[in-house]
């Protein structure tokens, strides 16, 4: 894990979606241990503003993201959307998917480090865009 902590910038979440993604993970921790721990971590180190002060740019539940896989250099652009709303054919990701974990809280520009698929593989996602709505 300490390959991680070189790239985690700061993210920022709404208090509302902090309680309810701290509910989440919390629940996902019997399906999914791994990305239920990293989430917990993730939202615990989150600078926590009322809905109102959160920007544009930050990707929150319901931003539309387009995000560059640093090992493949592909882009791709996805809404990242509560659980029973994803649809991974419709390019909705669920916010506790690996993928949308790694991409709540963070800005237009940001690049964080996260651990993806089956092998837990280390991948850097950067932010290319976000646009809410």
């Amino acid at each position: 894990m300490s390959d991680s902590s070189a790239v985690q910038p700061t993210l920022i979440l709404d208090n509302e979606a902090y309680d309810q993604l701290y509910r989440l993970a919390t629940e996902a921790r019997a399906r999914a241990p791994g990305v239920a721990e990293r989430l917990l971590a993730e939202i615990d180190r989150a600078d926590l503003r009322d809905a109102g002060q959160i920007p544009a740019d930050v990707v929150t539940v319901g931003s539309q993201v387009t995000y560059r896989d640093e090992a493949t250099g592909q882009s791709r652009t996805v809404r990242v959307v509560w659980p029973q709303q994803a649809d991974v054919a419709a390019a909705k990701i669920s916010v506790v998917s690996p993928i949308g974990a790694a991409l709540i809280g963070l800005t237009r520009g940001q690049r964080i480090s996260w651990w993806v698929g089956e092998g837990e593989k280390v991948r850097y996602l950067t932010v290319e865009d976000v646009q809410q709505g």
